[in-house]
């Protein structure tokens, strides 16, 4: 099934043979990749990021061919569109309103993004969908769960219904997964051969200035992005930056336990407040609420030195606020409560 959804170039591409490939060792005279012999950071990083696949192997269960690492998971979006569509002929599909990077990978990579929107509670359509998953020229179907901007999970039998339904691939974009209670779909790849799953360090981790993003998904999947990639593409800094959290698993229990606590905070905060006309479930660090003038009320805040996030033309009337620190998020209660009263 894979081979038919692969692009034939890519599928014919002889990936680049960096000199770390041809020679795997880690003991000797390093004089095989130009490199300068002077400084700290003067090597080339893992292309392979071994070390690193293997804390994420022991903490998911997941064997390290089935992961992928990216510079982020917006390389990860992208090196999919690469593998599996062919540009101005295939396209792709996702739900509204949704994370914005899919829509420009699709149209860096020349792709049409079919585009459904979701039901009054942010949820798939699933009758709406059906149609869709019979058109051979869609490719990828990509679903946030957690959604941003919304901030809930969606339903696991919809997703199970496309799984089931849909030749192409599936990709599920777990961005926000460790602030939610819901079930991982990592746990799901052997099942499903058309599933991948995208999470990321820049959330949960803290590490947004890193740039690390994993995939996970069947082996062959996982080959045609290694395949793709730039052959060093996540840096021997942004490496060690993760290794570095996945050690200290500790402190990263303990900010999202604080992070879940800080968003309940806001969340009571903000049903006391007559501005906020709707506060919308989240599973993610973040509050989407509905107010009376969205973009006015951000830019009153932006005067404040407040910045939220205007999602008006997602959502109307809508307002995207990050859970942040206890005196930040105190520092944006009593903002709105003063500009309720002004």
């Amino acid at each position: 099934m894979l081979q038919n959804l692969v692009r034939k170039n890519i599928q014919n591409l002889k990936a680049y043979s960096s000199a770390r490939d041809e020679f795997t060792g880690s003991e000797g005279i390093f004089l095989d990749a130009n490199e300068n012999p002077f400084g700290t950071l003067n090597r080339y990083p893992d292309s392979h990021q071994k070390e690193l696949k293997s804390a994420l192997s022991d903490l998911k269960n997941v064997p390290t061919k089935n992961i992928f690492i990216g510079n982020g998971s917006d390389e990860i979006i992208d090196l999919l569109f690469r593998v599996f569509c062919n540009p101005g002929q295939d396209k792709a599909l996702t739900f509204l309103p949704t994370y914005g990077m899919y829509d420009v990978s699709a149209g860096i990579n020349d792709v049409e993004l079919l585009t459904i929107s979701l039901d009054e509670n942010f949820q798939i359509d699933v009758e709406k969908t059906a149609p869709f998953l019979e058109k051979e020229e869609i490719k990828l179907i990509f679903i946030c769960s957690p959604n941003n901007p919304t901030g809930n999970v969606l339903n696991a039998e919809n997703i199970r219904f496309l799984l089931d339904n849909f030749s192409g691939i599936v990709v599920i974009d777990e961005a926000y997964i460790d602030f939610s209670e819901t079930t991982s779909w990592v746990e799901m790849i052997e099942k499903h051969p058309n599933l991948v799953v995208s999470q990321t360090f820049s959330k949960a981790w803290g590490l947004a200035a890193a740039r690390v993003g994993v995939a996970y998904a069947k082996e062959e999947i996982i080959y045609y992005l290694n395949k793709v990639k730039p052959p060093y593409n996540v840096s021997q800094l942004n490496q060690a930056a993760a290794l570095k959290a996945l050690k200290n698993r500790e402190q990263f229990e303990q900010n999202v336990v604080i992070i879940l606590k800080e968003k309940q905070r806001l969340i009571d905060a903000f049903s006391k407040m007559k501005s906020v006309k709707k506060i919308y479930p989240s599973d993610a660090n973040f509050i989407l609420i509905e107010v009376e003038n969205a973009p006015d009320l951000y830019e009153k805040l932006v005067v404040e030195k407040v910045i939220v996030r205007n999602r008006h033309s997602l959502v109307k009337n809508a307002l995207r606020i990050t859970v942040g620190t206890a005196e930040e998020n105190e520092k944006l209660i009593e903002t709105l409560k003063n500009l309720a009263d002004s």
